[in-house]
């Protein structure tokens, strides 16, 4: 593990070719940070990737990312989120009934969402392990109650539980997103899903902000990531129907958040999309001084573009239209000048 290799692209910090393209996206970058456990990390020419460390290297930052829920990765993309609780940090309670979830996610679509994430139990810090059948009682009417009223929009089932996800699935939803990557519930490698959204969090809702500590956040998270990665693919699920989350906030501090934010793009050398949740959670609400999360969007959505700014194919938030418009200005000053 000590001489294993991680490669960090330098983003070039502008929609223009100066570089080699990031994962078929709208980014480039002309160097990359070679980062080794215990050792200085050194800046060379992504050119020289190759030979010094084989042409898979570059391959997994540079290749096209595959379609995911039918939905290309060439472009960022904005999934918002339904909470069907009573007891999410952010919106607890606000949409537990499910027609005010479906008014709700049929709203999120309106204002620019590419995805809707329904769950229906809370992994906010503390929070109680849901049973099952009352998790997809409430997911499943907003689900098909979402379909129903016409929505095309791509629906993602936010659970940790093979029988809620395959439920999901069997209802119209096409992703499985879950926080636990699937660790939690055993029978979750044989839900068939279009594609599957694997998350870090050390520990579980209940007692991961205990006192979350690692040995390099960076790449503790990085090698976690990739044993998933590489445990979905040895129980049939192809990589290209793989997406990565950090998991920011989920057993980790502010400084380790800021640092894996930081860091974001090491994370395209998985050679898979990346998700960033960053909305409207407490290290934002530390550092902007804000106790009411409602009141979080300014500090998300400069969160959100930063990730978007080191190739982040996903953003997941709750405040869509104010993203979708910060989103809009973003990629015009990126585009060149006619």
């Amino acid at each position: 593990m000590k001489d294993k290799i991680y490669v960090r692209p330098i983003i070039d910090g502008s929609g223009q070719d100066r570089g080699v393209r990031l994962a078929g996206g709208w980014l480039t970058f002309s160097e990359v940070e070679v980062m080794r456990r215990g050792a200085r990390s050194e800046i060379i020419p992504a050119a020289a990737v190759p030979s010094l460390y084989g042409a898979s290297a570059l391959t997994h930052l540079t290749a096209r990312r595959s379609d995911q829920a039918g939905l290309s990765m060439a472009r960022p993309r904005i999934m918002g989120v339904v909470n069907v609780t009573p007891d999410s940090f952010s919106d607890g309670g606000q949409y537990i009934a499910a027609q005010s979830a479906i008014e709700h996610g049929m709203s999120l679509a309106e204002a620019g969402a590419d995805i809707l994430d329904i769950g229906g139990e809370s992994t906010r810090p503390g929070a109680e392990t849901v049973p099952q059948a009352e998790e997809r009682d409430r997911v499943l009417p907003v689900i098909e109650g979402l379909i129903a009223a016409g929505c095309t929009t791509p629906i993602s089932i936010d659970t940790r539980k093979a029988g809620v996800a395959r439920a999901a699935i069997a209802a119209g939803a096409r992703l499985f997103n879950d926080v636990s990557a699937l660790t939690f519930d055993a029978d979750s490698v044989s839900v068939d899903a279009s594609s599957y959204c694997l998350m870090h969090a050390q520990g579980d809702p209940r007692t991961m902000q205990a006192n979350p500590s690692y040995d390099d956040v960076l790449l503790d998270i990085y090698d976690f990531l990739e044993a998933r990665i590489e445990a979905a693919e040895s129980a049939g699920i192809a990589r290209e129907r793989v997406i990565t989350d950090p998991g920011i906030g989920f057993g980790k501090t502010s400084a380790h958040n800021l640092a894996l934010i930081r860091g974001f793009a090491l994370f395209h050398s998985l050679g898979v999309p990346v998700l960033l949740g960053v909305s409207r959670k407490r290290f934002i609400g530390s550092i902007g001084a804000e106790p009411d999360a409602l009141k979080r969007a300014p500090g998300s959505i400069a969160a959100g573009l930063w990730g978007i700014g080191q190739g982040a194919q996903i953003l997941r938030v709750h405040d869509v239209a104010e993203t979708a418009q910060a989103l809009k200005i973003w990629q015009a000053l990126q585009e060149e000048p006619a």
